[in-house]
């Protein structure tokens, strides 16, 4: 089935020349409209033969497709980078999963059969060279998409990612998606556990936390895994909590990492 995309807005950022789309997505696997914002670089131009690279970022959990323009000028990472800039509305506790429990909570399904489609259809976009990754329950959200379809990606990361979702254990939102907090089911659903997917993929991941982060144990213990399974992962750890002063800084070092992937291609 096509992705259906309802509504195109463009409209100009600040004043710049620049300009972002906000595309709108039927609710055919989530419970009401996705909203995506779509940031291209400033020499983008449909009629050229010049292709990108793309970048999905996945804000976090309780936020929406607006909050990485809070955290960072999302036009002048595209410029400067040369990606497209992919912000998706997480739909507020979707968790980036498909839910065992709610039958209109099926994200990975949105994302594979919708969205992704629908970017790969509409802008110049360069397929081998897809990138993802995302913050708090985006993290845990790149990493995840990564590892269902990691032949859909050139690498992904995470920023002080909930990489282990028993750390949130009394999250109502994430008992809404998978229940009152079965462990067995926590364990199932959470990236830590499914670092041999990770593995499998031969493709690399770049992850971080704040020392001050919640998440800093989970991340170090997903960096032991990462290490025994001999998963090519690059894991910084510096001061920091889980706050828009450390994502600012660590989003750039993730875009350089991404940045370094392509210049190695070409």
């Amino acid at each position: 089935m096509k992705p259906l995309i309802i509504a195109i807005g463009i409209f100009l950022i600040s004043s710049s020349l620049s300009a972002q789309e906000q595309l709108y997505f039927n609710p055919l696997y989530v419970p009401h409209t996705d909203t995506t914002l779509v940031f291209t670089p400033k020499d983008y131009s449909v009629t050229s033969g010049k292709k990108y690279p793309v970048m999905f970022l996945l804000h976090g959990v309780g936020a929406t497709y607006r909050q990485w323009s809070t955290i960072i000028n999302v036009q002048k990472y595209a410029d400067a980078y040369g990606f497209i800039i992919v912000c998706p509305d997480g739909l507020n506790d979707s968790w980036y999963i498909n839910s065992p429990r709610k039958q209109m909570s099926k994200y990975e399904d949105f994302f594979f059969k919708d969205l992704y489609p629908a970017i790969v259809q509409k802008y110049r976009v360069e397929n081998e060279l897809f990138f993802i990754t995302g913050i708090c329950s985006g993290g845990h959200g790149a990493l995840n998409l990564f590892a269902k379809r990691p032949e859909l990606f050139k690498a992904a990361g995470s920023s002080g990612g909930v990489v282990d979702l028993s750390v949130e254990v009394g999250n109502m939102s994430l008992q809404n998606i998978l229940g009152s907090g079965e462990s067995d089911v926590l364990r199932k659903f959470s990236v830590i556990n499914n670092v041999g997917k990770l593995a499998a993929s031969q493709k690399e991941i770049i992850f971080d936390c704040g020392t001050e982060d919640i998440n800093y144990e989970a991340n170090n213990d997903l960096r032991r895994r990462c290490d025994e399974l001999k998963v090519k992962a690059t894991y910084i750890s510096q001061p920091g909590k889980h706050d828009k002063a450390y994502w600012q800084k660590s989003i750039k070092v993730q875009f350089d990492f991404f940045k370094r992937i392509v210049r190695d291609i070409y």
